[in-house]
């Protein structure tokens, strides 16, 4: 549950820094490139935030 809100707190920085990158008038191809890295890093954070601690082996 927890990395799902996780992922929909990425979505919504994410859809908005792409906006904002837009009104810059930056080339779309940088734009999709910056998306690409920021949804990676969601994921890496999102997994490692809400990750279950293994249980000690016997």
């Amino acid at each position: 549950m927890s990395f799902g809100i996780y992922i929909v707190g990425y979505i919504i920085l994410i859809v908005g820094l792409a906006m904002g990158a837009r009104l810059l008038h930056l080339p779309p191809k940088w734009i999709v490139v910056g998306v690409i890295c920021l949804v990676g890093l969601a994921i890496v954070h999102g997994v490692t935030a809400t990750r279950q601690k293994d249980p000690p082996s016997k």
